[in-house]
C-alpha cells in the first residue's frame, strides 16, 4: 500500500473516532468525554449512541449509492436521489398521513413510495431490456419532478397539520423512533455494500466506457441491473428513517476521488468512513449550534460540505 494512501486511511480513522467522541459527548447537554461511561449518563448516551450508528448507516450508504450512480450514469453529478427515490419516499409518508394512518406507518409507506418511483423510472427507461445513462437520468427526472407536485399539492390542501410537521422529515432527521426499524436499515446498508464491494472492477470498467467495460469482458447490462437495484433499495430504505439527507451522496465520493484516486477498491470503503465522519460530524453540529433547537441534518450537509467540497477541487485544479 502506498504511503500516501495508508496516511489518509489512518487519518480517517482517528476523524472517525473523534467523531464517535464528539457525537457522544456533545448535544444539548454536554458531557466530558472521561465521564462517558458513568452510569447516571447512560440513557443519554444510548439515545446519542443510536443516532449515530445511523448516521455511520446513512452516511455510508448514500456515499456508496453516489458512486454506484456516477460510475453507471458517468455523470458526476449523480446522486442517490436521482432515480426519484426521494420524492416517491416523501409522496408515500405525505399520503399515509393525508389518509390517517398513524406516523408509525411512515417508514413502511415511505419505502414503498420510493420503490414505486424506482419501478415506474425503470419501467419508463428500459430500451428493450437495455438501461442507457440518459434514460434513466431523464425518467428519473420526470418522475422526481411528477411526485414532488403531488406533494405539494396534498400538503397545500390536506387540514391534518400532521403534514406540515413533515417537512421537517423532507429536510432529514435522524432520530430514531424503532431499535428494530434501524437494525433492519443497518443490516440492508450493510448487506448491499458488501455485494456492491464484489462488483468493484465492473464498476471500475464501466467507468472507462461501456465499450471498453464490454471489452474486458463485463457484462454490462447484467450489472448495471444488480447495481442500480442494490443503489435503490439502499436509499429507499435510508428515507424511509432518516428523510431526504442531500449532498453526502455527492460530495463523499467525489472528495475521496480527489485525495485518492478513482479505483472503486478503495474508493467504496473510504467513502463509507469518510461519509461516516461527516453525518455524525454534521448531525452533532447541528444539534449544538443553537440547541434546544435542531437544525435538519439535511441543512447541515449543505452548510457544511459545500465549502469543504470547494476548497479541495480548487486544489484539484491546480494540481492539474
Amino acid at each position: 500500500m502506498p504511503k500516501s494512501n495508508f496516511m489518509i486511511i489512518m487519518g480517517l480513522l482517528l476523524l472517525f473516532a473523534g467523531a464517535v467522541i464528539f457525537g457522544l459527548s456533545h448535544g444539548s447537554a454536554h458531557i466530558p468525554w472521561q465521564e462517558l461511561f458513568l452510569e447516571k449518563n447512560r440513557a443519554i448516551i444510548y439515545v446519542r449512541l443510536l443516532r449515530i450508528i445511523l448516521a455511520c448507516a446513512a452516511g455510508s450508504g448514500l456515499s456508496v449509492c453516489g458512486i454506484v450512480l456516477q460510475a453507471v450514469l458517468r455523470n458526476a453529478l449523480a446522486d442517490p436521489y436521482l432515480l426519484g427515490t426521494s420524492s416517491g419516499a416523501s409522496l408515500g409518508a405525505v399520503t399515509a398521513l393525508a389518509l390517517g394512518f398513524n406516523v408509525l406507518y411512515m417508514p413502511v409507506a415511505a419505502f414503498c413510495g420510493a420503490a414505486l418511483a424506482v419501478l415506474i423510472v425503470y419501467f419508463v427507461a428500459n430500451e428493450r431490456g437495455r438501461l442507457y445513462a440518459h434514460s434513466l437520468i431523464l425518467a428519473g427526472v420526470i418522475v422526481s419532478i411528477a411526485f414532488s407536485g403531488i406533494v405539494v399539492f396534498t400538503v397545500s390542501i390536506s387540514p391534518n397539520e400532521a403534514l406540515y410537521g413533515l417537512m421537517w422529515w423532507l429536510w432529514g432527521s435522524l432520530e430514531v423512533y424503532n431499535v428494530q426499524v434501524l437494525s433492519l436499515v443497518c443490516a440492508v446498508v450493510a448487506i448491499a455494500t458488501a455485494i456492491i464491494f464484489i462488483f468493484y472492477q465492473d464498476l471500475n470498467a464501466i467507468s472507462l466506457g461501456e465499450e471498453r467495460a464490454r471489452y474486458l469482458g463485463v457484462n454490462i447490462e447484467l450489472s448495471k441491473k444488480i447495481l442500480l437495484i442494490l443503489a435503490s433499495l439502499v436509499t429507499a430504505s435510508l428515507v424511509c428513517v432518516c428523510g431526504v439527507i442531500g449532498f453526502v451522496g455527492l460530495i463523499v465520493p467525489h472528495t475521496v476521488r480527489l485525495l485518492c484516486g478513482a479505483n472503486h477498491r478503495r474508493l467504496i470503503p473510504l467513502s463509507c468512513l469518510l461519509g461516516s465522519v461527516f453525518m455524525i460530524f454534521c448531525d452533532t453540529l447541528g444539534r449544538v449550534l443553537f440547541a434546544p433547537v435542531q437544525v435538519p441534518i439535511g441543512v447541515t450537509t449543505a452548510i457544511v460540505g459545500a465549502p469543504i467540497f470547494i476548497i479541495l477541487f480548487k486544489k484539484r485544479q491546480k494540481r492539474l
